[in-house]
């Protein structure tokens, strides 16, 4: 079965003056390749991998082109035009993509940049897209547990902290002062890890692996800061947490287990005035 809004690959089963005819077997389900994305070579019988979408006509067409978003996708996009029924957003193929208004979060502007998801309207048969994305995301069946590595996805930005997606499926917290770029926007895509499941299913990520694992390269870190520093870095358990993100750019919890590493291998002394190499 021929899939709208994801690749699909399909046999090519003859030539014709508009394109490929494409097909899965079933003669019900041709599907037109347009003449301007044909490969420069091809036999009939090969596979081919399309994108199946619906044309200006609301017929499903293959294109060689690869989207911005496909169903069941998030992705930030860009508001090519309004009209009376929506937005219509460029998703890098030739038919824009719909949000109409009910879908919505907050009224779009032409020009500028949303986060949306990519769904198939039961009703209408057509891709849509909605920026409220909340409703797509799902905290009561976890898949995720304390310590995965996972994909993440900025949908906001608060005071508390950076409002992430997890694997696609899962809403998540990434804290500010766990966080050391100030370049972090709304659908950058980044590495992560679940650090808290609470009991209410609302789940704590970071961007650095918990445990042993994050202490080595922190460690390393603080190493080459101490000698970059004639030994010494005005820096101790007392430090105010902003002083120790400034200066190696972790959190003071994440500081105080690296340090605590060091001084158990006696590598460091920590005194009053902060920590300094040992004479070894």
């Amino acid at each position: 079965m021929i899939k709208i809004g994801t690749y699909n690959t399909l046999e090519i089963l003859r030539h014709t003056k508009v394109g490929l005819f494409l097909g899965t077997g079933d003669a019900s389900e041709d599907i037109l390749l347009p003449n301007k994305y044909i490969p420069k070579q091809f036999t009939i019988g090969d596979q081919i991998e399309v994108f199946v979408y619906l044309d200006h006509e609301e017929r499903p067409v293959a294109t060689t082109l690869k989207p911005y978003i496909a169903l069941n996708e998030f992705a930030l996009l860009r508001v090519n035009y309004t009209n009376r029924v929506g937005a219509f957003m460029d998703w890098g193929l030739e038919k824009d993509i719909l949000v109409p208004f009910k879908e919505q979060a907050r009224e779009m502007e032409k020009g500028k940049r949303y986060l949306v998801y990519l769904y198939l309207d039961e009703q209408t048969n057509r891709l849509v897209a909605s920026s409220k994305t909340n409703q797509f995301l799902d905290n009561e069946n976890l898949t995720v547990e304390v310590g995965q590595e996972v994909s993440l996805m900025v949908s906001h930005i608060t005071e508390l902290g950076i409002n992430v997606i997890i694997d696609g499926k899962h809403k998540g917290l990434l804290y500010k002062d766990e966080v050391f770029d100030d370049s972090i926007r709304t659908g950058d895509k980044l590495r992560g890890f679940i650090k808290n499941i609470r009991a209410d299913h609302k789940i704590d990520v970071s961007l650095q692996e918990q445990g042993y694992e994050n202490v080595e390269p922190n460690v390393e870190k603080i190493m080459a800061e101490l000698r970059a520093n004639r030994g010494h870095l005005r820096l101790n358990d007392d430090s105010h947490p902003e002083d120790i993100k400034a200066v190696l750019q972790m959190s003071k919890k994440t500081f105080k287990k690296a340090i605590g590493a060091l001084y158990k291998e006696r590598l460091i002394e920590i005194k009053d005035d902060g920590i300094h190499l040992t004479a070894r």
